[in-house]
């Protein structure tokens, strides 16, 4: 369309959804709202969630990171779902290479293309 940027994380966003309507999923954007207390202070957040997918009894939360350079980008992808309370699963599709793997609070990691082409996240 020569008007809008074509940044990666946003066409990685894009299949991602695209591939979840295909699917069947209804999709929708999340937040988590959160209540800490920070230095004697009582603090609040609100983190997004970038996909909530439903589908009949089945619902997964899904946060799309094209990559993942640093700690703090690992933290920030990772706050969101470590919030959610619910046993739902939680999912983190990442851009470069991996193998997929579940880490110690039961979240998912796998790569886009393992993500569209593998079944095994269902």
């Amino acid at each position: 369309m020569n008007f809008r940027q074509q940044e990666p994380t946003h066409i990685m966003e894009n299949v991602i959804y695209n591939h979840l309507r295909v699917l069947g999923y209804l999709v929708d954007v999340g937040i988590v709202e959160s209540r800490e207390m920070k230095d004697g202070k009582m603090s609040y957040s609100q983190r997004e969630i970038d996909f909530i997918a439903n589908k009949g009894s089945r619902k997964y939360y899904i946060q799309s990171a094209y990559s993942i350079p640093s700690e703090e980008k690992w933290e920030q992808e990772l706050a969101s779902l470590l919030k959610i309370s619910d046993s739902f699963k939680k999912i983190v599709v990442v851009g470069g290479e991996i193998m997929p793997y579940t880490d110690d609070n039961g979240i998912y990691f796998t790569d886009l293309f393992d993500f569209l082409l593998k079944d095994e996240w269902l």
